[in-house]
């Protein structure tokens, strides 16, 4: 796959892609980083990416001719994804994040100042992304963001393909809890279910776990999560039980 970050601030971007996941993807060949600064496709001496909003206003908005001529300098894939990372894009889901790793390239903008000029966005962006509702300075930890989760989904990136179906939203469902030695720790001790080598027992536990993690934290999620009858008999199980405790 080849990711293309559109910024700025290139040093921001830079410095986060050289190391752990992202810095073993690029090594495997998994990923193709490219980082682009609207700024070398200016063409005054002064290098102008930002004007004044028509209308007065507060701030600055990034003018559509570099932006627009650097992103279509850079698609380089047919499927090319454009996406632009706004607190007024639809929230980043692990949907949103699959879809997108099955592409060949994605293009991500890193908005600043009052943003975009609206031209640009009808010109080139096929996809709007927000990571929750506030405002940053500037879209570079968005984008980080977004690539981080795309990329560790892409095949050979990690040590443990099984690692990314059992993550929390997966299935629209929270992890289960995880432990490692000791088997008891301030007398807290490890859940019987993971002790005895029985991986039928095992998967119902953390299946389970699962279940009651995402009914306390996160109930929203189960209206959209795929659940078999034995996922909603125990479900009902876990909702007559009130106060049962999260693991043991």
């Amino acid at each position: 796959m080849r990711v293309d970050v559109v910024t700025l601030f290139p040093e921001v971007i830079e410095c986060a892609l050289d190391f752990s996941i992202m810095a073993r993807a690029r090594s495997a060949g998994a990923v193709k980083f490219g980082i682009r600064n609207p700024r070398d496709w200016t063409t005054d001496r002064h290098r102008v990416v930002d004007d004044t909003p028509y209308g007065g206003g507060a701030g600055m908005v990034l003018k559509p001719e570099p932006l627009v001529a650097c992103v279509e300098d850079t698609i380089a894939a047919d499927d090319a994804a454009v996406v632009l990372m706004t607190p007024q894009g639809a929230t980043l889901s692990q949907a949103h994040v699959r879809r997108l790793a099955r592409l060949e390239q994605m293009i991500v903008l890193c908005g600043h100042y009052e943003g975009v000029d609206e031209r640009a966005r009808e010109a080139v962006v096929t996809d709007e992304i927000s990571v929750g509702d506030y405002v940053l300075t500037g879209g570079e930890l968005p984008a980080l963001i977004l690539v981080d989760a795309v990329v560790r989904l892409l095949p050979g990136v990690l040590g443990n393909e099984a690692s990314t179906q059992e993550e929390s939203f997966e299935d629209d469902l929270l992890e289960h809890p995880h432990y490692t030695r000791p088997p008891e720790f301030r007398g807290m001790k490890v859940p019987e279910a993971l002790l005895e080598g029985d991986h039928a027992r095992v998967r119902r536990w953390r299946r389970e776990m699962s279940l009651r993690r995402t009914l306390r934290r996160r109930p929203d999620l189960l209206a959209r999560a795929e659940l078999d009858q034995e996922d909603r008999e125990l479900l009902l199980r876990i909702i007559a039980e009130n106060n049962e405790p999260e693991a043991g």
